[in-house]
């Protein structure tokens, strides 16, 4: 079509309207997001998502690189769900960010509680945020929640300019915790899903929400509805017992509905 036209093409004298080129012509030739966006799950780490991922054969590729990370990439059609937790001045958890950064065709679904703390050697003893004193934690990325978590925490403390950080960043929760197992960090904000594995001592400091924002439209699609088909198995509960720290009594629950 000429400039300013709509699109169409003429088949055995019919007008036909794409609506692929509808819609980029209704958006000024700007490319838009694949419906449903990409079979990728972004957001924060979570070791009891990454597992049923695996488990359930969802099809689904994984991008972890945090919550803040994982709302960029949902919006902008790179995922069709993102793992969050994170915090909001109300003492509530993941709502408030999804609403602010996802616009339409967005919805937040429950996928566990979860016991978020600090993870360290136990020759060391760290009884509450206040031993963290001149210690070295593990960093995080900025965009992840345990970051945003932790930064709120030593703040409120009043040691946010009293701690040491690793050079080197983990981005992901199991990455913190072998931080503290090989000497890296003297401690980090973790899961004791985390901590377990390492046989690292785990010092529980509050139930967190793990809530995955989703693409409403790739919500019944079949990699996503493989994978919560999945977590409602007894394999799927066995596994959440054993790794330790996980409530999923909340698994599929609508925590908000975008407009």
């Amino acid at each position: 079509a000429a400039a300013g036209e709509i699109p169409c093409r003429r088949l055995i004298g019919k007008l036909l309207f794409p609506r692929a080129d509808i819609e980029r012509w209704l958006g000024g030739g700007a490319a838009r997001p694949a419906p449903g966006g990409a079979a990728v799950v972004a957001g924060s780490h979570d070791p009891l998502l990454e597992w049923a991922i695996r488990e359930s054969g969802s099809g689904l590729a994984t991008m972890f690189d945090g919550s803040l990370d994982g709302l960029d990439q949902l919006a902008a059609g790179a995922a069709c769900a993102a793992g969050l937790h994170v915090p909001d001045d109300s003492g509530g958890w993941n709502v408030a960010a999804a609403a602010a950064r996802l616009g339409a065709g967005a919805a937040l679904i429950g996928w566990a509680r979860r016991r978020r703390g600090l993870i360290h050697h136990s020759g060391r003893a760290i009884g509450g945020i206040g031993a963290l004193r001149g210690l070295r934690l593990a960093r995080r990325q900025q965009t992840a929640g345990a970051a945003l978590w932790l930064t709120a925490m030593l703040r409120a403390a009043g040691l946010a300019d009293a701690v040491r950080w690793t050079d080197a960043v983990a981005r992901t929760e199991t990455e913190a915790a072998a931080m503290v197992a090989q000497g890296e960090a003297d401690a980090a904000a973790g899961l004791e899903a985390a901590a377990r594995p390492f046989g690292l001592t785990f010092l529980a400091v509050e139930d967190e929400a793990f809530d995955l924002a989703v693409d409403r439209r790739a919500w019944f699609d079949p990699p996503l509805q493989r994978l919560f088909a999945f977590a409602r198995t007894p394999a799927f509960a066995a596994k959440a017992g054993a790794l330790g720290g996980y409530d999923i009594g909340g698994l599929g629950a609508v925590r908000w509905n975008g407009p």
